[in-house]
Parts: C-alpha cells; structure tokens; sequence
C-alpha cells in the first residue's frame, strides 16, 4: 500500500522528481565511473607484461622506464650499449634477455623494435602468449618487415604484404619520414587488450637501417655472432638474402642469430631462478662499466599508483561532494514539497495513518529516486564508456570493460542507498512534526 502511495506521490510531483532524478543519476555514474576507471586502469596495466623478472635500462627513473619501456608512454633519454646487452644475455643468472629500441612512429602508433625471440618470451595477462591472426613473424635479419599489433592494423588499414612508411618521432609528431626505406607487413597479432595491440614491431637491424646505420649486407660480411659493428650509409636491403635462410630455420630460432645494433632503450630478462631477481637487481644497479637501472615491473607499477594516489583520491572527493550536493538537492525538493503536500499528509492522518507511516513514506520514496538513478547512472555510466572505449584504447592503450558492476561497485551503490536514506531523515522527521502539530491543533 504505502509503494503504491509513494508512486503515486511522486508521479504528482513528476517534474521536479525528474530533475531531480537526471542530477543524482549523473552524480551516481561520475562516482560509479571513476571507481571503474581506477579498478580497470589498474588492472589493464597489471595484465600488460606478464613472466618478465627485471627490466633494464639506462641509469634513471624506474617509473619512466616502466612507462616507456612497457606502455609506450614518454621517452627514452639515453640508450644502452650493444655491449651492455651482451653482458646481461649471458650473465648467468638470466635465462632470456630481448632488447627494446623506440623513437620511432607510424600515423601515431608507436615503432617497437626488437629481437625475434620477443613473440616466444612476452607474456601478458595470465601468462598467455603473442598469437599471430595472420602471418609470421619478421625474419631475424630483415630490414624490411614489421609485424602489426591488431589496433594498429585495424586503424591503419594494413594486411598482409601491406607497405607503410616509418616516420621519425612520436605520438602524432614525425620529423622525418623513411620515404626511400618502406616496410612490408609480414604478420598481424592477434587482440590481447595491451599496449602490444597498438605496436609495430619491426628488427633492431631495421631500425638501424632506418636511421642510417649498419645495413644487413655488414651483418653478412661479419657472421651472425658479432654485433655493434660499423655502419654503411646506403641500403640496399640485403635482408632479403637471408630471407629464405629464415624461413628454413623459423621453427627453432637462435637467440645469438640475430644481430644487435646499437640504441637499445630497455631490455626484458627473464631469469634462471626468481630467487636471484634481487640480487641481480642490486648488481646492476650498482655496476660501474655502463651506469643502468634494473626494475621489478611490480614493483615500478605500485610506485606509480602511489604517485597518482594524490589525484586519485581528489578525483574521489569531487564526485562524492557531486553526489552529496544532488542527494541535499533530493532533500531540498521534499521538504519543499511539504507545504504542497499538506492536504495529502492530511487526509492520510484522517485515514489513521500514524507519524511513524508518514516517515516510512517518506524514506520510502527517497529510496525509489535513489534506486531509480542508480539504475540510470549506470546505463549512462556504460553509454559513456562504450563511447570513451576506442577514445581510451588509441590515446592511452587502456582497454575499459563497458560493464562497471562488480562487488566495489555494489558496496558503493550500497553505500549511496544507505546515505540517501540518512539524508531522508530531515523531510522525513519534517513530516512526522508536521503530523504531530497537526494531532494536536485539530482545526489545521
């Protein structure tokens, strides 16, 4: 009976209940979006690199390794040595060493130049590896072929045998563009809903050749053991001879087979023993030939949550005050509506109902508003995602679940249940006092 009344009531009050329900519906879905945010940025981050022990590079920042180095996010400002990765290849605490070399760019989507080996040692989310769709992956000695993450071939429009032009720069900026040195499309990787969907991964010689270095003809003269060795300026892409030397050892590649030029931004180890992971983190740290900086991606990544806690906790505070002011909005249209109701609460006295029935009317139409905007906060919540979702994936490599529910986002819902029905108490107590002066002056 008293749901019925209070639908009732509210539907006399339509307009003003419909205001107040598109404010606190979008109170609801800018506190709702932000937990989702931070819960799935988290998440998209953590599952980016997965069964990599230490991250190497040179002597700086940890987070600006991590950033760079895994997300593609800011820029290098030194590189390492070819001799640098020799030694950290074949330490002997380290099982897998795959260099990473950056700089470059294609419309925007990141040039991730690297070792063969990287499509069989990364690993991301749960330990899953790099599936090709299509294709192969590039010969170790070309200088010609790159392997497309699935964003970037989407976006860029590329397939299989596909030529595109490398530029030199980042993000949206290029300053030189390799006209006289195209790259053909070997292979397409298939999702993975990480920063390697918005890659184009070419050979370190590639990107030395690009940038005027050693071609692969230097590489032919000098064997495949030795790296770093002197530079010719022209190119006349002699990867091409080894190309069906490639093809014919694809199946078990060697990790020593593939040259290793110089600027080499960061490098991957995996080790022989996880025990050693911090022993082998102070060594390097600490090493006088070549100053470099080792980090635990872990590590790095909860060192960057504490950086952004600051912010994220202002983020917090802004939407909750957004959601108290539309919840003291909420308040302000019911005790308003008191004086307009007063025939109504008169006539419900007259029929017995007490003043506790008058609070419970009350309470109960605050919580079909607030159930009501939960509702709709969260369908708006997801229209806005499902929209901001390739917004978010090209920008920033962040993969956003369009579903927010989760067990967080039900304590929360819970939680602005619970203080909307606190809050209700002021109109609420309003008409119970109301009631009894009523009771007590029969002729109002």
């Amino acid at each position: 009976m008293l749901t019925q009344i209070a639908r009732a009531s509210l539907w006399n009050r339509r307009t003003t209940v419909a205001l107040t329900l598109l404010a606190l519906s979008i109170g609801v879905a800018l506190l709702l979006g932000i937990d989702h945010l931070r819960h799935q940025a988290k998440d998209s981050f953590r599952q980016t690199l997965s069964g990599t022990d230490l991250i190497v590079g040179p002597r700086g920042g940890q987070t600006n390794l991590l950033l760079y180095s895994v997300f593609q996010m800011g820029q290098p400002g030194t590189s390492l040595s070819p001799d640098a990765y020799e030694r950290l290849a074949h330490h002997p605490m380290v099982d897998w060493a795959v260099p990473i070399a950056l700089g470059d760019a294609v419309q925007g989507f990141p040039v991730f130049a690297t070792h063969w080996s990287y499509f069989e040692r990364y690993r991301y989310g749960q330990d899953q590896p790099l599936v090709f769709a299509e294709g192969r992956p590039f010969a170790a000695h070309s200088d010609d072929q790159v392997v497309l993450g699935a964003a970037a071939a989407r976006e860029l429009g590329y397939g299989l045998g596909g030529s595109l032009v490398v530029a030199h720069g980042s993000a949206g900026v290029s300053f030189t563009h390799h006209d006289d040195h195209p790259m053909t499309v070997v292979g397409i990787l298939e999702p993975t809903g990480t920063p390697a969907d918005r890659r184009v991964h070419m050979t370190l010689l590639a990107m030395e050749g690009l940038h005027g270095g050693e071609s692969s003809d230097a590489h032919d003269d000098h064997g495949h053991a030795e790296h770093g060795t002197a530079g010719h300026d022209d190119h006349d892409h002699g990867g091409h001879a080894h190309h069906d030397h490639h093809q014919q050892h694809s199946e078990a590649p060697d990790q020593s087979m593939e040259p290793v030029p110089g600027n080499i931004n960061a490098v991957l180890l995996g080790l022989k023993s996880r025990p050693m992971v911090f022993a082998l983190q102070r060594e390097l740290n600490t090493t006088r030939n070549e100053p470099m900086t080792a980090i635990l991606p872990g590590v790095a990544l909860t060192e960057l949550w504490q950086l952004l806690a600051v912010a994220e906790n202002l983020l917090y505070l802004i939407s909750f005050l957004v959601l108290l002011a539309t919840l003291a909005g909420m308040m302000t249209m019911l005790l308003a509506s008191m004086g307009e109701r007063r025939r109504e609460l008169a006539i419900l006295r007259t029929v017995g109902a007490s003043g506790l029935t008058l609070v419970l009317l009350i309470e109960l139409e605050v919580a079909l508003i607030t159930l009501l905007s939960l509702v709709f906060g969260t369908l708006l919540l997801m229209a806005g995602l499902a929209l901001a979702q390739p917004w978010l994936a090209s920008e920033f490599g962040l993969f956003i679940a369009i579903n927010p529910m989760s067990a967080q986002t039900a304590y929360l819902m819970l939680g602005i249940l619970g203080l909307a029905l606190v809050m209700g108490l002021v109109p609420a107590l309003a008409a119970y006092r109301r009631a009894l002066a009523a009771g007590l002056n029969p002729r109002q």
